[in-house]
C-alpha cells in the first residue's frame, strides 16, 4: 500500500509540475502583448576620405545617407511611442500599487 501512495504523491507533483508549465508559458504569451517595444538605431552610413571614391560612389553613398535619414527619423518616432508607453505603464503601476496599499488600510 505504501507503494501506491509514493506513486499517487509522484504522479501529483508531476502533474502539479506540467500545470504551473503550462501556467508560465500561457503568461508568458499573454505578456507578450503588453511587451515593451524595441527600436534599433540604424547603422551610421560609410562616407570614404578619399575624394576619388566618394565621386565614384556618389549615388551610392548619397543613397545610404537618404535612408538613414529616414531610418533614424523611425528610430526617434520608436523611442517616443515607448517613452510614451513607459509613463503610461508607469502610472496604470502607480494606481494599482495605491489601491493595494488602500486594501491594507494603510
Amino acid at each position: 500500500m505504501s507503494i501506491f501512495k509514493v506513486s499517487w504523491a509522484f504522479w501529483r507533483a508531476r502533474l502539479h509540475g506540467i500545470r504551473s508549465i503550462h501556467t508560465i508559458v500561457f503568461l508568458i504569451i499573454l505578456a507578450g502583448g503588453a511587451s515593451a517595444q524595441t527600436c534599433f538605431a540604424p547603422a551610421r552610413p560609410f562616407a570614404p576620405s578619399d575624394p576619388q571614391s566618394a565621386q565614384e560612389y556618389a549615388d551610392l553613398i548619397r543613397t545610404d545617407f537618404e535612408v538613414y535619414i529616414q531610418d533614424i527619423q523611425s528610430y526617434f518616432r520608436c523611442l517616443d511611442d515607448e517613452r510614451a508607453r513607459a509613463f503610461q505603464e508607469a502610472r496604470e503601476v502607480s494606481e494599482e500599487y495605491g489601491r493595494f496599499l488602500g486594501s491594507l488600510g494603510r
